[in-house]
């Protein structure tokens, strides 16, 4: 009976836990053959979708890295985040020129399939 009764304990709970689990979207067909192929190497991938696109999350030589694509598996952009020793020196040149006492709150850079950036958030005591 102790048998039974914790069998059915288990089995609840794990019932409990499937329901409520975070169910990640489907992704189609399309994009992830396109995901695949841009990224075979990519570890942990975890997909969300919206009306205009999807966004796979995943890790690649052990740094996060967000892609996204369209719903025909075209990949709009690749964003990760970064370190301010990452940047390319004369940006970092620049930035201690222009903004000294300033530091970087964010930073991240960008790839589309036509061009590349950054974006960095700047932040000091009164801004």
């Amino acid at each position: 009976m102790k048998k039974f009764i914790s069998a059915a304990v288990l089995s609840s709970i794990l019932l409990v836990n499937a329901a409520f689990a975070n169910k990640q979207d489907d992704v189609n067909i399309k994009v992830e053959a396109s995901f695949k192929a841009a990224f075979a190497q990519a570890k942990n991938v975890r997909w969300q979708k919206t009306n205009e696109y999807y966004k796979a999350v995943f890790t690649i030589n052990n740094q996060p890295v967000n892609a996204y694509f369209t719903p025909e598996g075209d990949l709009m952009g690749i964003i990760h985040n970064m370190l301010s020793t990452q940047l390319p020196i004369n940006l970092q040149i620049s930035l201690k020129k222009d903004y000294d006492g300033y530091w970087i709150t964010d930073l991240f850079e960008f790839a589309r399939p036509d061009s590349n950036g950054y974006f960095i958030t700047l932040q000091n005591a009164d801004q």
